[in-house]
């Protein structure tokens, strides 16, 4: 009895170690995916043709996919661990400063493509400030112990920025194929979602600066004590 016990703890610790280590594989597979993603897309500018577009897509995909699937396994499966917190936020900033600085100069790069290549610009330094500024804020917040992960509106950002990036890329593959109506309703939900993006950005910013104000304003206050 006591021998089938420890059997069975063995497999569970084995499984277990399984279920990390998958999902830690799901969680860094992110960067070779986004890296794969600027490959094919070069590759496509460079006329390669609709096989490199259309395989810029799938690896865009699936980096979108692992993001929602490695905390979900993780979460089910109870192996949520210290270096995933950390590890999933981080290939999110991978992500974001691989694919956004090339969809800027995608868009730079197409005829009539001025105007948006700046709103794409602004979107870009924006993402980037706020992921900076959250960031520190946590940085600081963790000096005095306080809960640092990621609340419901990051969440929801980081889900609707790999839509967003794949619609901005299909503009960028597909309007110079599109002519009249289509074009337009293409190139205006583009102009809306980066603008949406723009907006909750914002918001998140906002809401992160005032949970962790009171520990940033600890931090300022022992600084004039020192």
């Amino acid at each position: 009895m006591r021998k089938n016990l420890d059997n069975a703890e063995g497999d569970c610790k084995l499984q277990a170690a399984n279920c990390k280590l998958l999902v830690n594989a799901l969680t860094f597979s992110r960067l070779p995916l986004i890296f794969a993603w600027l490959g094919f897309a070069m590759a496509a500018e460079y006329g390669c043709g609709l096989w490199a577009t259309l395989s810029a897509m799938a690896a865009l995909a699936l980096s979108g996919l692992t993001d929602f699937f490695d905390g979900s396994l993780a979460r089910r499966w109870n192996v949520v661990t210290p270096l995933g917190k950390m590890a999933d936020p981080l290939m999110d900033k991978a992500v974001y400063v691989v694919v956004f600085p090339s969809l800027t100069w995608l868009l730079l790069r197409h005829e009539g493509g001025e105007w948006h290549s700046l709103l794409m610009l602004a979107f870009t330094i924006l993402y980037t400030l706020r992921d900076l500024w959250v960031t520190f804020l946590r940085s600081v917040a963790s000096l005095y112990g306080a809960p640092t992960g990621a609340m419901w509106l990051g969440k929801v950002r980081t889900a609707l920025t790999f839509p967003t990036a794949g619609l901005v890329y299909c503009c960028v593959s597909f309007m110079p194929l599109l002519s009249g109506k289509p074009g337009a309703w293409l190139l205006w939900a583009c102009y809306f979602a980066e603008a949406a993006m723009i907006v909750l950005n914002a918001v998140s910013f906002v809401t992160y600066t005032r949970v962790y104000a009171p520990y940033l304003k600890k931090a300022l206050e022992r600084r004039r004590d020192l």
